[in-house]
């Protein structure tokens, strides 16, 4: 019988320990959780030139760098994919240096590059910024802001995706006065877990003759369990520029926006999602206080989409593709053009988008 008692304690003590383990790795998740505070103003490295010229045409690039994984082979386990990690630490840095190329063939003012991890598991501890800043960081100012560092996440269990310092940087070949990191709403309870901290970033130009162009950098939230929430970021965004477009300024934002630009890319691009349900169409109902959404290749008949779904690798024609990147400009701002570069995702999920743009109030010296 003591033997028999023996076999009892076995099984009970492993569940002992497993729900052990589990509470440890929770109390860890909770206590290492933090939010950056709002407001917080940003170093700028390196120097631009003078400050920006009413009249005069400018090119912004924005570009998510995907932390460089995705090669058009890669899929994700988030969206439904195979993998956690991006392929080899080779890879991602084959993955980085491609994508500064593609951003410095379009010779721009101005840079915006979104998830660029400084030390992550899932990108092999390569810090990515420091790639991009000696990449693209002659002869130009850059603002580099935290979006969020993750906790260790424990899953999958066979190769853990791990943890994550990710973030934003914004690069102008024009003068930089400040800049500041400005907190998103994001979800309460455990499902902050997935949607970590968010931000985006303000960078300020002064304008010859009067007046500041403010260049917001966005990456908003996309594993969002209440889309209450995604609202609440745009609806801070679009305040924010708002404000600064009344006291005179000039306001542009680009970045990934997890929004369905086009409205409807499914018919669109003539694939459909699969399910995927985390890119609503852009509230564009939201859009008041002398704030346009530009829509890049949105008025030409055969658009190139900015991003791919990644829950395998990319197919032409059959994998699910759809335009999230875009822009943001207050009407004191005349777009000359907004198109998709066409990387064929060469080294993101994400294709370049460009924007050509001038401030209003002024002729050209150039």
């Amino acid at each position: 019988m003591k033997k028999r008692g023996l076999w009892w304690k076995i099984p009970t003590a492993a569940l002992v320990m497993i729900l052990a383990a589990v509470l440890v790795y929770v109390c860890y998740a909770l206590l290492t959780y933090y939010r950056l505070e709002d407001w917080q103003e940003l170093p700028v490295s390196g120097q631009g030139g003078g400050p920006a010229e009413k009249g005069q045409t400018y090119t912004l690039v924005s570009y998510n760098v995907g932390f460089g994984a995705y090669s058009p082979d890669y899929s994700f386990f988030m969206d439904g994919g195979e993998y956690s990690r991006a392929l080899s630490e080779e890879a991602v840095v084959a993955n980085v240096t491609g994508a500064m190329a593609a951003v410095t063939t379009q010779a721009p003012d101005f840079i915006f590059l979104q998830e660029m991890d400084i030390d992550a598991t899932r990108s092999y501890h390569v810090d990515e910024q420091a790639m991009a800043a000696q990449a693209l960081g002659d002869g130009m100012a850059w603002v580099s802001v935290q979006n969020y560092d993750s906790p260790y996440l424990l899953w999958p269990l066979t190769c853990p995706h791990g943890a994550s310092r990710s973030g934003i940087m914004t690069f102008s070949d024009k003068e930089v006065a400040g800049a500041v990191r400005r907190s998103l709403p994001v979800e309460k309870g455990l499902p902050r877990f997935l949607d970590l901290d968010r931000c985006y970033s303000v960078t300020r130009v002064p304008v010859e003759g009067g007046g500041e162009l403010c260049l917001y950098n966005v990456h908003l939230s996309a594993y969002t369990s209440d889309g209450t929430i995604a609202t609440e970021q745009v609806k801070l965004l679009l305040a924010d520029m708002a404000a600064e477009y009344a006291a005179g300024n000039y306001a542009v934002c680009g970045g990934d926006f997890n929004k369905d630009l086009l409205g409807d890319s499914t018919a669109v691009f003539g694939v459909s999602g699969g399910g995927q349900t985390w890119a609503q169409p852009f509230p564009t109902e939201l859009l008041t206080g002398g704030i346009e959404l530009v829509v890049p290749d949105g008025g030409v008949e055969t658009p190139v989409p900015s991003c791919r779904n990644a829950d395998g690798p990319y197919e032409p024609g059959e994998s699910y593709v759809l335009t999230v990147d875009g822009f943001l400009v207050s009407d004191n701002v005349t777009v000359e053009d907004a198109s998709v570069v066409d990387t064929g995702f060469a080294w993101s999920d994400h294709n370049p988008v460009r924007l050509m743009f001038r401030l209003e109030g002024g002729e050209s010296s150039g």
